[in-house]
């Protein structure tokens, strides 16, 4: 029987990093002959990981770490990501992706959608907007339905509901950027015979905070099998920059401040991965309810919401389907 605690999700980083760097290896090197890696680096905790671990698992002159901001992009995102490439001895490449995004209409795909919520909204004359869901999934067992909030130039901040068609929308737009990077990740892997190491770990992955052909299109998941605290627990044994261990999750996809708990998760970590274990384990509520000190009903609500996110972004994990070319159909 598996007992239940806030602490279940605890691992043994220094075992976790040998069995990870031995599964990049062996994988990349034996199974698809690549030579080395290239990581995406953005300043957040994730990319650093991943950084840390493509460097223990290749060396620093076999990992190609690529910084690829557009105009929305927080400043604060290339310094830190900077000085974690200086951490582990790599070299990083800059590349602004934003010319590619003005090219595929990106911006103004995105900002048209905003502007059928909010008129006033101009990007040009110094508005900027996120997306966010209710932040109250304990309190309301509210739908994940979005809204939008913009930021007036003069610092005054408005939220209205998204409707379907401008949300997907925006989301669609948006999602031109993850897949901008990638093709920009596989030009330097293609250019060097090297692989792209994916950096979505196991909350953003197992419910569908990642975008198809994006962040998600990579040669290999190396942390994807773990929760965004054991992220955490690796970050401090491999040595990450303090700032970026201390920096708040971010999605550094809108032009205002959007951390990932707004914009999807609607829970602290710390609450969020331990629930997700005792829901994962069959461990029942009251037990749960009982070690993390919440009512059962709150309990079920985030088991709902996981459950939720889990079945409406199943496709996004799929393998595109194939029919069998042995046993065609003739007329």
């Amino acid at each position: 029987m598996i007992r239940f605690n806030q602490n279940a999700v605890d691992i043994d980083p220094a075992a976790e990093t040998q069995r990870i760097t031995d599964f990049l290896r062996t994988n990349v090197r034996s199974g698809m002959k690549r030579r080395g890696a290239v990581v995406g680096i953005s300043g957040g905790i994730d990319s650093a990981v991943v950084l840390a671990l493509s460097v223990r698992a290749f060396g620093a002159a076999n990992v190609t770490a690529v910084m690829m901001p557009d105009c929305d992009s927080d400043p604060l995102s290339e310094r830190l990501a900077r000085e974690l490439a200086a951490r582990y001895g790599v070299e990083p490449l800059l590349e602004d992706i934003t010319e590619a995004l003005v090219g595929f209409d990106c911006y103004r795909r995105r900002d048209g959608a905003i502007r059928r919520v909010f008129p006033e909204y101009d990007a040009a004359k110094g508005y900027k907007a996120k997306i966010v869901l209710p932040p109250d999934l304990l309190e309301a067992g509210t739908f994940n339905v979005y809204s939008v909030t913009i930021v007036a130039p003069d610092g005054r901040e408005e939220t209205r509901p998204l409707g379907p068609k401008e949300m997907l929308e925006i989301t669609a737009a948006s999602n031109l950027k993850q897949r901008s990077r990638m093709s920009v990740l596989y030009y330097h892997a293609e250019a060097r015979q090297f692989a792209v190491i994916g950096t979505s770990n196991k909350n953003e992955h197992a419910q569908g905070f990642f975008v198809k052909h994006g962040d998600g299109g990579v040669d290999i998941q190396a942390i994807a099998h773990l929760y965004k605290t054991q992220v955490y627990q690796l970050s401090r044994h491999l040595g990450v920059p303090v700032d970026i261990q201390r920096r708040t999750p971010t999605t550094d996809t809108y032009s205002a401040a959007c951390d990932q708990q707004e914009f999807f998760f609607r829970l602290p970590f710390s609450t969020l991965d331990p629930i997700w274990y005792a829901r994962e384990n069959r461990i029942p509520v009251p037990e749960v309810a009982l070690s993390m000190g919440m009512p059962e009903v709150q309990v079920q609500r985030v088991f709902d919401d996981i459950e939720g996110k889990q079945r409406t972004t199943e496709y996004l994990r799929l393998s595109p389907p194939m029919l069998d070319a042995a046993k065609p159909m003739y007329a």
